[in-house]
Formats: C-alpha cells, structure tokens, sequence
C-alpha cells in the first residue's frame, strides 16, 4: 500500500488544522492505520491509531481529547484533526499502515509496516 499525506501549515496556538492521509495499492481496508510525529531533535512518537474497521481508536495523553482519528467507510482515506493545538504539536506527521486482524492498533513504530511522506505542521505562539 502506497499512503500519501496532506494537509499540514502554519497555524496560531489554539488553532486547527485537518491532516488526510490518502491509501492506494492494496485495499486499505485490511489495515490498521495511525499517525506518528517527529519534532526537530526529537524521536518519532505515537499521536493516533485507528483499527481497519474504524470502531477501536488509541492516543497518547498528549493529544487525548483534542485530536480524533477517523478513515473513510470505504478505508482509503484516513483523517487526523488536530483541535486546540500547541507549539509543542510543532512537527512532521507522517501517517502509517499496517496489515493486521480486526480489532488491532498501531501504536509502536517497530510495528508499522508502510509509511507516508511527512506533512509539516507548525504552531506558533
């Protein structure tokens, strides 16, 4: 499966910004999708994990109760949107897959089998 992100910028603290993630090759529903990040100097980190079937969602308390992971019933177009962001949000996101059975997230690198290109988002303050 071939993942191409989109949809990152430049946005003031307490802004939004919706990322799309857009699947092809292989049908994605057969895969579990999600979204890491990397800050400068940082190591990549888990932000969003969504099951091939979309019912089971997974994040890190850091972005708990600001950004929602969906994907499309169709499964080839998955979402991130990121509500009420922070500079320390400041990042590339890259979006993942990888082919599991129902009901299972990503939310390790050492897991994810196909990355996307980056999207860069900045906050500023």
């Amino acid at each position: 499966v071939q993942l191409q992100a989109s949809g990152g910028g430049l946005v003031q603290e307490g802004g939004s910004l919706r990322l799309s993630c857009a699947a092809s090759g292989r049908p994605s529903g057969y895969y579990a999708m999600g979204w890491f990040r990397q800050a400068p100097g940082k190591e990549r980190e888990f932000v969003a994990a969504i099951s091939r079937g979309g019912k089971v969602r997974d994040y890190p308390d850091s972005v708990k109760g600001r950004f929602t992971i969906s994907r499309e019933n169709a499964g080839d177009t998955m979402y991130l949107q990121m509500n009420r962001l922070k500079p320390e949000d400041t990042a590339v996101y890259y979006c993942a897959a990888t082919e599991t059975i129902s009901g299972e997230t990503i939310t390790t690198m050492t897991r994810v089998e196909y990355w996307g290109q980056g999207t860069l988002v900045t906050v500023s303050s």
